[in-house]
């Protein structure tokens, strides 16, 4: 069997394990998921008119359709940060030592999480969806590319956030610690274009929101879905992506090589 077929066998079974562990101990998920969804209904229930009226004049389901491109992007943040308390609890309950010594393919126990994070980010950004489209949100001018393109694009930012969550749970010292280092990846998105336009933040404080990796990405979402205009940050998005993706492949491997020497 080669190489490259012993790795897939390995990181499918660290995949499925991730996945029984998820779905044994739900209730971490449910925490998070939680988090976008009362924010949704509370901005859009209690907030909407007044925001709506602020934001462009209109009234709440205007605002339904602003709001609903931030909360599936911080919904991916939001899921994340259970995959660096999983990876964290993986690294201090002595499974990992367990691992090194059988034979198997050392950088699976990653790609598993890894590619179960990604799953669930998807699952999640699906309910959260849902939620949306039953409050009201519609893209009926989104052709059947951009709806591809729109999923690409998060399934795109869900591997670039589960690799720094992946990295975040391996310099923790326990599951707690890692769940406090992963808390900017819901900080960011409220200082996003998530909730108001850049436009209306301070001057001296747009410059942060827009060209942080949330903003970007929500306004590609944006344009893709609304048919709003995208300018560069479609760009700014994939490179956004791409840089952290590969920033914690490597900051993840390097750390999880030299824990194992």
């Amino acid at each position: 069997m080669s190489s490259l077929s012993l790795t897939m066998r390995d990181s499918s079974t660290m995949l499925r394990r991730n996945l029984l562990h998820a779905r044994r101990y739900p209730s971490l998920t449910l925490n998070l998921l939680l988090t976008p969804v009362m924010l949704l209904l509370l901005f859009v229930y209690i907030f909407g008119d007044a925001m709506s009226a602020g934001i462009s004049g209109g009234d709440r389901s205007d605002y339904i359709a602003y709001i609903v491109p931030g909360i599936l992007l911080m919904t991916i943040g939001s899921t994340t940060i259970g995959t660096a308390v999983s990876v964290s609890t993986d690294m201090t309950e002595g499974i990992i030592a367990r691992f090194r010594t059988m034979a198997i393919h050392r950088q699976s126990v990653l790609i598993g999480h890894v590619a179960g994070s990604v799953l669930q980010c998807v699952m999640s950004v699906v309910l959260v969806g849902a939620v949306g489209v039953a409050i009201g949100f519609r893209s009926t001018d989104a052709t059947a590319m951009e709806w591809l393109a729109a999923f690409g694009l998060l399934a795109l930012f869900a591997l670039a956030l589960t690799w720094i969550a992946v990295g975040m749970g391996l310099v923790s010292p326990n599951a707690e610690a890692a769940g406090n280092n992963a808390m900017p990846l819901i900080f960011l998105p409220l200082i996003s274009s998530t909730f108001v336009p850049v436009d209306a933040m301070p001057g001296w404080f747009q410059p942060i929101a827009e060209y942080q990796p949330f903003t970007p990405a929500i306004e590609t979402l944006r344009g893709l879905l609304l048919g709003t205009e995208i300018g560069h940050n479609g760009w700014l998005a994939v490179g956004w992506c791409l840089a952290l993706t590969v920033l914690g492949y490597r900051w993840s491997k390097a750390r999880f090589d030299r824990d194992a020497k």
